[in-house]
């Protein structure tokens, strides 16, 4: 299967069907913006697929702190992490 070439605006996922993490910055070196942290240079290794428009990255193969933005940018959109429901219908 022939990969598509990756174009600056791709939106970037850790798993095809997920929440996007982050978009395509630059494509040369492949450098991602993840909201609130901030850009990131992504080995070309990292790259597990590229289709319909989409970078799927391989989670192993990124960066730890590149990780650990993901994972602040999921808290941070994520409604029940931020407030209580107590009282709440």
């Amino acid at each position: 299967m022939a990969a598509e070439k990756i174009r600056e605006g791709f939106p970037v996922f850790l798993h095809d069907g997920e929440v996007a993490v982050g978009a395509v910055r630059r494509v040369t070196p492949l450098t991602v913006y993840i909201e609130n942290s901030g850009d990131f240079v992504v080995p070309a290794a990292a790259v597990h697929d590229v289709h319909f428009d989409k970078v799927i990255l391989d989670s192993g193969k990124i960066g730890h702190d590149m990780r650990g933005a993901i994972a602040r940018a999921h808290r941070s959109e994520d409604p029940d992490n931020s407030k209580s429901h107590k009282g709440e219908a």
